[in-house]
């Protein structure tokens, strides 16, 4: 190992001493029991929905609330307690108003303190000590210690733990302990949060997912598709710049763009009351709790046609110079005749209707009128020097990527893209064969260069970032085409269809998993792929877990829109040392509801494997990197003191 290395790590350590008492700890550490994992998916934007699971950690929260106080507490109190854990603020403030007087509230005061650091001490049994001091609050760190490791046996300091109780109360800290140990217990109940891709799209606050996650203790993302189009705007693609607005114009959600990222959507307002008028196929999809007023749903119209011109345009000289994307199908103003307002696909003739091409040139159909780019322009300059955006994309490309081998498991949002036998999809970029892992790779060194160089704004990785959310052999997409302009324009739905990648259903078949995996240098034993991206239809008898438990798929419907189609509000996976469960949840109401009734959103949960014997973190990626570490420390002993 390099000595000036080891030098280095000399001084950090001062002596020998120090570095065995490393050494002794950190072989310590990986002897106890890993620690609680917890897995979600496509979020798109339901801020909600997605606090609340990640306050109850699926369940776990009132689980071990259950486990310690089933024959102390009645099912109304317990959910009661749950319920100040999850929302301590909210609820304290309901609980108090209840009491007629004081003694009664100190006297409640004092009792839910004592459970909250019984329920504190058996959330935090198979963490270090060290560990638990971070996840305190600071102020109390020293109290709270006090109270879970007190030791009474001679009765000596029974007064002693009385007084530091009252004297907590008496001096008006009662409320904020409390909250201190309920948002502790939501950090201790799980180690480390998995976000399996889509934080963005049609729900309406994915800024306040980000900012969440930003302050969580221990996250990863994989990006899904809707992630990779924001991304891909910010590193300068103007044709994921259109797709978003598009997207946010269709579900009415361009106060994510204006308001929250404070991107002036003027000038594009201005262009598209000039050009367009009402139009039934663009009118947004509008939420239940909103109301639009006529003015505003025709403003909304005009700007989604707008920018969807925009977008079908930008899309003509991407395909043109990657013919290896193999998208020439995808030249659709290319193939409308427009004396006759009909196009032509697939050697079928279709009638145009609700069209809105008065800005394209039928000889030149990519050609951007001059408004138009000059509003693409100072869009993109808005995005780009967006301080809100800026950290929320930094913060995706830091904890994300395109998927994710972790403790044995691979995580992907999309899929591996397979031919109809099971074999993994080739794909041909600049004279070179990718495939498999090997594809996914290039896909995500194609997009992290593209986020480096946001000055290049028609290069091959920006290209390919727009590829990834559209392209056939995306791992985000996994579907043949991108139907967006018929499902416009052409009546016949047909044309609307989307044909899957094959390995949406050859991931029922446990030889295909079991093939993915060692292809991913998994074992495929053990190991399992955590999928999200498509909605799972659970109504209908679609099961979640397939191929013999070999393949997972989370996305049961976190969006409401999906929720009809799925019948449930979404799954989650948990898995600590003892077994993977799958928790099925219902609908999220509001968090209202849960603070005045105690209702829960969760439903059944289902044992998906269970490991014969305790998981260690020696066998977790974690136990990986102190491996290493105690591998340097003895290098370093062995360099300096023997």
């Amino acid at each position: 190992m390099n000595a000036k290395y080891l030098d280095l790590l000399a001084q950090k350590y001062g002596c020998e001493e120090k570095v065995v008492t490393e050494i002794i700890n950190l072989e310590a550490i990986l002897n106890l029991p890993k620690g609680t994992e917890h897995f979600v998916s496509d979020l798109h934007g339901e801020y909600q929905a997605f606090q609340h699971v990640l306050r109850n950690g699926s369940g776990n929260v009132k689980e071990k609330i259950k486990d310690l106080f089933k024959d102390v507490l009645s099912e109304k109190e317990i959910n009661e307690f749950a319920t100040l854990v999850y929302y301590p603020e909210e609820k304290l403030q309901l609980i108090k108003d209840n009491f007629r007087n004081t003694q009664e509230l100190n006297q409640w005061y004092t009792e839910i303190i004592e459970h909250m650091i019984k329920l504190i001490s058996y959330a935090s049994s198979k963490y270090t000590r060290s560990k638990l001091r971070k996840a305190l609050p600071n102020q109390f760190v020293y109290i709270i210690e006090e109270l879970l490791y007190k030791t009474d046996e001679f009765t000596n300091k029974e007064h002693y733990y009385k007084k530091i109780v009252q004297q907590i109360i008496s001096l008006g800290q009662a409320d904020k302990l409390i909250i201190g140990l309920a948002y502790t217990t939501q950090r201790l109940v799980v180690d480390h949060l998995h976000v399996v891709g889509d934080i963005y799209d049609r729900g309406p606050k994915p800024d306040k997912i980000i900012d969440t996650l930003i302050n969580y203790h221990s996250v990863d993302i994989q990006w899904g598709n809707h992630d990779v189009l924001w991304l891909g705007a910010f590193a300068g693609s103007k044709v994921c710049l259109a797709n978003i607005i598009r997207i946010c114009a269709r579900y009415d959600n361009l106060d994510i763009i204006e308001d929250v990222y404070g991107i002036n959507l003027r000038p594009l307002l201005n262009l598209a009351e000039k050009y367009y008028d009402d139009n039934p196929a663009f009118r947004p999809k509008i939420h239940s709790d909103k109301k639009l007023s006529d003015h505003e749903l025709l403003q909304i119209t005009k700007i989604h046609q707008a920018i969807a011109m925009i977008q079908f345009k930008l899309e003509i000289p991407i395909i043109k110079r990657r013919p290896y994307f193999n998208m020439s199908e995808r030249l659709l103003l290319e193939k409308i005749d427009y004396d006759k307002n009909e196009i032509t696909i697939h050697g079928k003739t279709y009638p145009l209707e609700n069209s809105c091409f008065e800005t394209v040139n039928p000889l030149q159909p990519d050609q951007l009128l001059e408004e138009e780019e000059q509003v693409m322009e100072r869009l993109l300059f808005s995005v780009q020097h967006s301080e809100k955006l800026a950290r929320h994309m930094n913060f995706l490309m830091k904890k994300g990527s395109l998927y994710l081998k972790y403790n044995g498991n691979l995580l992907i949002h999309g899929c591996i893209p397979l031919d109809e036998e099971g074999n993994m999809e080739k794909m041909v970029i600049e004279n070179k064969t990718y495939a498999g892992r090997d594809l996914l790779d290039i896909f995500e060194h194609y997009l992290r260069h593209s986020f480096v160089h946001p000055e290049e704004t028609d290069d091959l990785a920006t290209d390919m970032v727009w590829y990834l959310w559209t392209g056939e052999y995306s791992s985000l997409f996994g579907k043949r085409e991108m139907t967006t302009f018929e499902r416009y324009f052409i009546k016949d739905k047909e044309t609307h269809k989307e044909r899957k990648n094959p390995y949406y259903h050859l991931r029922e078949n446990e030889g295909i998993c079991r093939k993915i995996l060692i292809e991913f240098n998994l074992n495929p034993d053990q190991g399992h792929i955590i999928n999200g991206h498509t909605p799972v239809k659970e109504i209908e008898g679609e099961n979640p877990i397939k191929a013999n438990g070999k393949m997972i798929v989370i996305d049961g419907g976190f969006s409401k829109a999906y929720q009809s189609k799925t019948g449930i509000a979404g799954y989650t996976l948990l898995y600590n040392s003892y077994d993977m469960q799958l928790v099925a949840h219902k609908h999220f109401n509001s968090k209202e509801d849960i603070l005045l009734n105690g209702t829960d959103v969760l439903s059944v949960k289902r044992l998906v494997d269970k490991e014969l014997e305790r998981k260690k973190v020696m066998e977790t990626n974690v136990g990986e990197e102190l491996l290493q570490e105690i591998s340097i420390l003895n290098s370093l002993r062995e360099y300096r003191y023997s």
